[in-house]
């Protein structure tokens, strides 16, 4: 079975390594950079840092417009998909990658599987959220990280190839903090994440990790995809709002025995990989 995987941003590279390892174990994976992120800092460090393959292709795409980037990705994707003809593209999050994957896949009539399918802030404003939807809308397999993904795709009619699988971020914080711990004393010196009293972030993904590492989180947002991590008591939203945030900075009220784990256990990628198998079974 040979799969295409597609990644472009940060937050993919980070959420493609454990899937990826237990792909490579057993079946053919070609690994697609759109170079949505193209700087060293931004791309070419996690490759090294989590020891995730070096990509087999690299579109080079760059910045541009939405639409702009996404029609540049959906042309050059097409190209990789006609000369590989893989039996299954993959495709990771929200960002117009995803979506450009997804599509260019679908028009072509294979088979697509969205990781970290599911999830919905609910405004359509956000870039992000018209890719989420219109990626679920024509996949085949949806992996979700919560319950509250399986029933927001239910809310829109999608019930067939879902599956709840956890978030395969447990499954790469839990294999890199080890390493860390490893190669640098930095958790000693500066704390970061998981040593920090509160967090103030504007990004998804730094809400669900402090979340995970179990750390209140300040939100500078008006919406969240992540609403586990308020309805457990570990995120504020305060948007812009200066008297929020000062009153959220000062409220030591989290109650930390709250965190349930509503993401999983660091097999996400465990049990993608069986579903993923299955398809040609």
């Amino acid at each position: 079975m040979k799969i295409v995987s597609i990644v472009g941003a940060r937050p993919q590279f980070i959420k493609c390594a454990p899937v990826s390892r237990k792909l490579r174990k057993e079946q053919q994976e070609i690994l697609v950079h759109t170079g949505q992120h193209y700087d060293a800092n931004m791309s070419d460090v996690f490759f090294e840092e989590l020891s995730i393959p070096k990509p087999d292709y690299n579109l080079n795409i760059g910045s541009g417009s939405q639409d702009e980037q996404t029609g540049k990705m959906l042309v050059e994707i097409e190209k990789v998909i006609q000369k590989e003809q893989p039996d299954m593209v993959l495709v990771y999050g929200d960002t117009n990658s995803t979506l450009a994957g997804a599509l260019a896949a679908a028009k072509m009539h294979i088979p697509v599987a969205h990781v970290e399918a599911g999830l919905r802030s609910f405004d359509k404003s956000m870039p992000e959220e018209i890719n989420r939807i219109m990626t679920d809308h024509v996949s085949d397999f949806l992996f979700c990280p919560t319950q509250t993904a399986v029933d927001n795709l239910a809310k829109e009619g999608i019930t067939k190839g879902v599956y709840l699988t956890g978030d395969v971020m447990v499954d790469a914080l839990q294999y890199n903090i080890e390493i860390a711990k490893e190669k640098s004393d930095i958790l000693d010196r500066l704390l970061l994440m998981s040593g920090a009293k509160k967090i103030m972030t504007n990004s998804a993904g730094i809400q669900k990790e402090a979340y995970i590492v179990n750390v209140p989180c300040i939100t500078l947002r008006e919406n969240t995809e992540w609403v586990e991590t308020i309805e457990d008591g570990f995120n504020i939203l305060t948007g812009a709002d200066k008297d929020k945030i000062i009153s959220a900075v000062l409220d030591n009220k989290t109650d930390l025995s709250s965190n349930r784990n509503r993401f999983g256990n660091g097999d996400a990628a465990e049990k993608m990989i069986p579903r993923i198998f299955s398809f040609n079974n």
